[in-house]
């Protein structure tokens, strides 16, 4: 990586877990590493997501799986319900990090980002918060990124991981579609109960309904609701308009919507999907993570595609000569795992969508098997 001029000097567009991820890789491999992140503040939106065995698997790479599964709860089952509260069986997924080990983590997002943003610093990263990227420009073998406030900088790589609505993606003339699913996705933090020891997903007769333990102390509730409109409720409707939904579910969850009674907080948001189908880069810039390929909630993965991204995107650029030769590399060695992940993601929400339940459990199982294999 010593032909092009100047140091190896990248700026990352988002702090995100695709961003942290892949400063944290490339600070590893000797990059000096800059991050621009719109949020003024540190602070995360959302209540918990799952860290599958690939993601656990990555984060091994980088010495902080243990950080994880210490600060949050690890699982190795799925337990899935009928429409009428009885057991349809289990699904156990594949231990990536040792057979003694948990398959999975459930984590609170916010300490999620408080672990990735430590290590980057740790290792040397700069994050610029309330600080983002206005026009990039390929000059030479470097490349002039304006950033918000009229900085400018030259470096030999950016990076956007921005997320499914990312401005880099746009500035760099990548264009895609944001697709909605008919469905809108609801979380809400709840302490959890004693018998929450793995994932359980509860089909209903309208909706689809669970809950992931993210702590020993506590879990967040998800509930997919079918066949509506995008839309944006009054935050004082949102807690008494999902005691109503899950109030059609018999069994166990009934316990649960008592528990969200006392949630502090909760948050709906539609069920988007993107694929970059064209090209990932331009020049020595690239997107990554959900701005280049972003699935449904429905397979948990794309908290683990977005830190795989992170990880091979530091190896290639140190197997090539170019950045620019990295770039396309790195690009034919996701492109297809991702896009496979984002399409049966779809097909599982469509199943959803339909009730058809039993078809959609052995998608997921295919799922989890393409992305335990090495990334």
């Amino acid at each position: 990586m010593n032909s092009y001029r100047g140091a190896r000097t990248a700026m990352i567009v988002g702090a995100g877990v695709a961003g942290l991820t892949a400063a944290t890789a490339l600070a590893g491999a000797g990059w000096q590493v800059e991050i621009a992140e719109v949020n003024p503040s540190r602070a995360t939106s959302g209540w918990g997501l799952c860290l599958t065995g690939p993601a656990l698997r990555a984060l091994a790479e980088l010495g902080l799986a243990d950080d994880c599964l210490t600060e949050g709860y690890g699982m190795s089952v799925i337990t899935h319900v009928d429409v009428d509260g009885e057991p349809m069986g289990q699904a156990r997924l594949p231990r990536l990090i040792g057979a003694r080990r948990p398959a999975m983590a459930g984590m609170a997002r916010p300490v999620l980002h408080r672990i990735l943003h430590t290590e980057a610093e740790r290792r040397g990263v700069v994050v610029q918060q309330g600080r983002t990227v206005t026009a990039v420009d390929q000059e030479g073998e470097l490349v002039r990124v304006q950033l918000s406030g009229g900085t400018v900088r030259q470096v030999a790589l950016l990076v956007g991981a921005d997320g499914i609505r990312s401005s880099t993606r746009s500035l760099l003339g990548l264009e895609t579609s944001l697709d909605y699913h008919g469905q809108m996705v609801w979380r809400a933090l709840v302490p959890r109960p004693q018998w929450a020891t793995g994932i359980h997903q509860f089909a209903g007769k309208a909706d689809t309904a669970g809950l992931v333990p993210i702590s020993a102390g506590e879990a967040y509730v998800f509930v997919t609701e079918n066949g509506v409109e995008q839309s944006v409720l009054p935050e004082a409707e949102l807690v008494p308009r999902l005691r109503q939904i899950l109030k059609a579910f018999p069994g166990r969850v009934a316990e649960i919507r008592l528990l969200v009674s006392v949630s502090e907080s909760v948050v709906r948001r539609p069920v988007l999907t993107a694929f970059l189908e064209g090209a990932w880069n331009r020049g020595n810039s690239v997107v990554i993570g959900d701005a280049a390929h972003a699935p449904a909630p429905q397979m948990a993965s794309g908290a683990a595609l977005a830190i795989e991204d992170g990880l091979v995107l530091a190896e290639e650029l140190g197997r090539h000569e170019s950045v620019g030769a990295g770039l396309e590399a790195f690009v034919r060695r996701r492109r297809q795992r991702c896009r496979t992940l984002v399409e049966t993601s779809v097909a599982i929400a469509g199943l959803e969508h339909a009730q058809r339940h039993r078809e959609a459990y052995p998608l997921t199982d295919a799922g989890h098997r393409l992305m335990a294999e090495p990334a």
